[in-house]
């Protein structure tokens, strides 16, 4: 066995060829192209096909998840802005008045309502 096709791929993995297109657009799995552009899949894929399904079955996780996770190992940026974004303590806006004093608490909720439905309404 040199290479499977997608199908051949699907009926040996159990995953459908359409996931397997979905597990490679998330880049968790590539599969090199034939010459006539169609998805090849070697032992490598195959294994990491296995293993990637044993990944979601003992952690509950979803494909979403894992190339979630993918995300975050290859762009620090979005890594760094989760963490600043978790870390982040709630606080009230500033007013747009001098000096910007911090909108009361009482207003708090009424100001994000309506901040919100102003994007609701575009």
């Amino acid at each position: 066995m040199t290479a499977l096709t997608i199908h051949e791929a699907a009926t040996t993995t159990g995953w459908s060829p359409r996931m397997l297109r979905y597990v490679e657009q998330l880049g968790l799995v590539e599969a090199p192209r034939s010459a006539a552009g169609y998805r090849l899949y070697g032992p490598a894929q195959l294994q990491r096909l296995r293993t990637l399904r044993a990944l979601l079955d003992e952690h509950g996780l979803e494909l979403g998840d894992v190339g979630f996770a993918l995300r975050l190992r290859r762009e620090p940026a979005l890594a760094g802005a989760l963490d600043d974004w978790f870390d982040e303590t709630p606080a009230p806006p500033r007013t747009t008045g001098s000096p910007g004093a911090p909108v009361p608490d009482a207003d708090w909720l009424a100001f994000e309502q309506a901040k919100h439905q102003q994007l609701l309404d575009r």
